[in-house]
This record gives C-alpha cells, structure tokens and sequence, in this order.
C-alpha cells in the first residue's frame, strides 16, 4: 500500500475533472481505476489517498500516470492576481491533476464523448471494455481493460451500435482501422510539435478541434492546450469577454482548463 500526502491530489476531483472516465467511485467509498492494462483500488485516508499496489508499480506506472513530479502549487502561483475567477476556480480545484492517459484509449473515449454527458460516456466505454476489452484482476472481478486498436479494428458497426455509440460507432470504428494499419501511428505522432500532432488527429473521421485537443491534452499532456466545450465557452464569455488570456499561459493553459472545467460545473459557481 502506498500513501500519496500531497495537498495537490485529491482522488475525488479527479475522478470528477472529466478528463478520465475509468475512474469510479466504488459503493465501500473507495475508487477503482482501470489503466494501461491495470486495475488499482484507492481509497481517501485522514493523512491523504492509499493506493493498493507495491512500490515497483507506483514507481513503474502510478507515479508518471498521477504526474506527481510536478509542482501544481507553482502553476497556481503563476496565475494573474488580478483575475479573481480564475484565483476562485484554482482554489476549488486544487487537488486535480493531469493524468497520463494511453493515446487510443483517450481517442476512443473523446470521440465517444461527443453530446454525451459524463455518466453517459462511462456507461459507453465500459461496454465497449466488457464486450471487447480482456478480463482484469484474476477473471472475476467483472473488470476489463480497454480493448485494442487490433480488437477493434476487426469488429463492425453492429457490435459498437450494442454499447450505445450511436453515430460515433463508424468513427470508432474507422478511429481503431486507422491505428491498427498504421495509417495512424499514435507513438509516433507523439514526437509531432503541437500544430502537427492537431492536423494529424483531425485526419481522424468525426475528430474536430475539441475532440482533437482533449486527446492532445489527455493523451498526449500537451499542457498548453485548451479544449473548449460547453462550459469553458459559457466561462469565457461570463468572465473574459470571449476570450481567456491564453497568452498569458502558453504551457499550463490545459491545467488551468481543468479547475476551470470542475468549478464551472459545480454549485458554488452557479
């Protein structure tokens, strides 16, 4: 068992921070989070959040996973004092931090995502992970890992229309085609500067700006970028006028996204 005590993570606000949508509340309190191929239980402590697992696999996967070498306190010192919304939002949300998702699975998740709410895109993903994904945690636990590009690629419409994909079930479809032929590299991608890596993505059917910046930033930690969707245009245009000052953050505007994201979504915002 391995106790994180930093005040930067809270396992509650990530789970709630939309950026991953295999990580749940379980009905003991605890968390359970299927990644990279990998069941792992958490659960809130007094003295902070217990992850069952050794010290080899936090320090071979959960470490970079939780991003927890970097400083979230120092981004937060960086914002602008004068902009009392986003000093508001950073407070609430501090805790969350910006997990290091697989690429396809990320992909796969987002393009699903689309006009979906959170519960709705969990109930998706995890059918898909029953129906094509490989059993975790001895067979029995009812848990699976995000299916592969390869498994995928080899199903049709029918199957991904049965986990409630509805329209996004031919862009899943074509998404796992792509990356099991190799039409799209998603490692090597990965090397790609910002604008090469969006315009790669976008080749991807049914991918546009929003779908193709979440995967940049969850998939790829590209910290710099900023996914717009229906609560960060409300924000904008309630706080600035249209516009955050992404000129003002040019390698931390996607952590800032974050806070943003869970705190305009929260009561104590609206």
């Amino acid at each position: 068992m391995i106790t994180i005590t930093d005040p930067d993570f809270d396992i509650r606000k990530i789970a709630d921070s939309g950026q991953c949508f295999r990580l749940n509340r379980d009905e003991d309190g605890g968390y359970t989070l299927v990644a990279w191929g990998r069941m792992l239980r958490l659960f809130d402590m007094s003295d902070g959040c217990a992850l069952d697992c050794s010290q080899a696999d936090f320090d071979a996967v959960w470490r970079n996973y939780f991003d927890l070498d970097r400083d979230y306190a120092a981004i937060r010192s960086e914002i602008d004092p004068g902009d009392a919304f986003l000093k508001s939002a950073c407070d609430y949300g501090r805790g969350i931090r910006m997990l290091r998702q697989d690429p396809f699975e990320t992909l796969v998740s987002f393009i699903v995502s689309q006009r979906k709410n959170i519960p709705a895109i969990k109930r998706c993903v995890e059918a898909l992970c029953a129906r094509y994904g490989e059993p975790l945690g001895g067979g029995d636990a009812g848990v699976f890992a995000f299916p592969t590009a390869e498994r995928l690629a080899a199903q049709d419409e029918a199957g991904f229309l049965a986990c409630s994909l509805g329209y996004r079930a031919k862009y899943v479809l074509a998404a796992a085609r792509m990356a099991a032929s190799g039409a799209l590299d998603l490692d090597g991608i990965g090397g790609l500067d910002d604008g090469a890596l969006l315009n790669a993505l976008l080749t991807v059917p049914g991918v546009g700006e929003k779908v193709a910046n979440c995967v940049m930033l969850f998939g790829y930690h590209r910290l710099g970028r900023f996914p717009r969707d229906v609560w960060i245009n409300r924000v904008e245009e309630r706080e600035y006028g249209g516009a955050f000052p992404l000129e003002r953050y040019p390698d931390t505007a996607g952590v800032l996204q974050q806070y943003v994201f869970y705190y305009a979504r929260s009561a104590q915002y609206a």
